[in-house]
């Protein structure tokens, strides 16, 4: 209690919570984009609890990293070397994290141009998801995401009650977020193509990360607010469109 009241007078901490909550809000984005894209595949009367036990079960990973952040900062220690590159187990993980991200996203991409598909690598017909593969799928996913969160986290800051407001705060926005997220998706099918575009770019990112090559985040996400800006002017154009037809139609019909 004195230490957090000690932080709560130092201006210095005041600054390292607000940017790093920023921080691990833009990085929820990722995590929430998945995770809402997955529940949407699941019955209407699933989909609230399976967002709920995913975003639970972030939280509770990145606390638990948390309670283990010495060890979390020894995973990026080189333990193998393969054609002259080093790789820890956090690259390990991204890597495979990014993989399946990549696949993921592809398999859906793939089912949403073409919904009724012949047999081919992705197994044809329509993708099918039960309760417990999403949960299943949201947990492995949330393993990658809270890895890279914790390890950004430690590098801002060295105060873990400092990590753990954050990582809280940042919980609650997700599940606030989670829902109005996936329905604005599901209403809008454009934006499954975007938000699955958007997904199969962040695995690449986490992909060439484990192999050691430093993309900037900010690059990342700016695409992907340019982008978002562009569909969101698409979408006002289509709806300016279909209220000039249906007035259209309603003076015939007048008429």
């Amino acid at each position: 209690m004195d230490n957090l009241l000690t932080l709560a007078a130092d201006p210095a901490a005041w600054v390292a919570l607000t940017t790093l909550i920023a921080m691990e809000v833009v990085l929820g984005i990722d995590n929430l984009l998945f995770i809402s894209i997955l529940t949407n595949k699941l019955p209407e009367h699933q989909r609230e609890r399976a967002r709920i036990i995913g975003i639970g079960a972030a939280l509770i990973l990145r606390l638990v990293l948390l309670s283990l952040v010495f060890v979390i900062v020894q995973l990026t220690e080189p333990v193998l070397t393969l054609f002259g590159q080093s790789f820890s187990w956090r690259d390990m993980i991204l890597i495979g994290g990014g993989l399946f991200l990549v696949w993921k996203a592809t398999k859906e991409i793939h089912h949403t141009v073409d919904p009724d598909p012949g047999p081919d690598m992705f197994g044809g017909g329509t993708v099918a998801m039960n309760f417990a593969a999403a949960v299943a799928q949201i947990l492995l996913l949330d393993l990658v995401f809270s890895l890279d969160s914790i390890i950004t986290a430690v590098g801002m800051t060295q105060h873990v009650e400092i990590m753990v407001i954050a990582v809280v705060f940042t919980v609650i926005v997700m599940l606030v977020a989670a829902t109005p997220l996936a329905q604005f998706i599901s209403a809008n099918p454009t934006v499954v193509i975007l938000a699955l575009s958007f997904l199969f770019m962040i695995g690449m990112t986490l992909i060439a990360e484990g192999f050691g090559v430093k993309v900037p985040k900010g690059y990342i996400y700016a695409a992907m607010a340019f982008s978002a800006v562009v569909e969101g002017l698409n979408m006002l154009s289509r709806r300016s469109r279909s209220r000039l037809q249906e007035g259209a139609k309603s003076n015939t019909v007048q008429r």
